[in-house]
């Protein structure tokens, strides 16, 4: 499946955020790229301009492609609650995220690709599908013969990050997810209020 592999700064500087994590090349330009990015003259945007780059912005966060974006708002437009608290909840619940947030990969493409090559379990069981969704009490590890590996290990010697939703036994090498976050919970400076305007047109 396609994703974007290019120049991650060059996204973090269109967005003027660093959305895939610390970037030192984004702290020297944070104005957007091209010959008149710094131009302070830029044209407004419109509405509609600021609702896409929005969902623009979260679909290369957590690196997700279009059509599985709008399938996973339709999911979330159904359930009960506030869509874009229940979109962003679905998101969070995906396993290649899931699989980063617990520290398991430095970054949502590892994680991604930890996942696709049958690294990881859910609930005792391979899965390689990293869309799939994890539920309540479900238990995440590390395949019994991936444990060794290099960089599981290093990502796991410097996890640092700790969310309330998430349990993780160091000695099993795996986690739990206990509960879907509250929106307040999930660190990510995402409008997801802008997405369903964008949506609901």
């Amino acid at each position: 499946m396609a994703r974007y592999i290019g120049p991650r700064t060059k996204i973090a500087r269109k967005f003027g955020e660093p959305i895939y994590g610390p970037d030192k090349y984004f702290e020297k330009k944070k104005h957007p790229p091209g010959q008149h990015g710094n131009d302070q003259r830029r044209r407004k945007v419109s509405d509609y301009g600021v609702q896409l780059k929005e969902k623009q912005k979260a679909k290369y966060t957590y690196g997700i492609l279009e059509r599985q974006f709008r399938k996973t708002f339709h999911k979330a437009s159904q359930s009960k609650g506030v869509t874009g608290t229940a979109l962003l909840q679905l998101i969070e619940a995906r396993l290649d995220n899931v699989v980063f947030r617990l520290g398991i990969a430095s970054s949502r493409a590892a994680a991604r690709q930890l996942v696709s090559h049958r690294h990881i379990v859910v609930n005792g069981e391979v899965v390689n599908i990293p869309s799939y969704t994890v539920k309540p009490d479900d238990i995440i590890g590390v395949r019994e013969r991936s444990k060794s590996m290099m960089a599981i290990q290093d990502a796991l010697a410097t996890r640092s990050s700790k969310y309330s939703w998430l349990e993780w036994d160091q000695d099993m090498m795996a986690g739990k997810l206990l509960n879907y976050p509250e929106r307040e919970d999930i660190p990510e400076n995402i409008n997801e209020q802008l997405i369903v305007e964008l949506y609901s047109k």
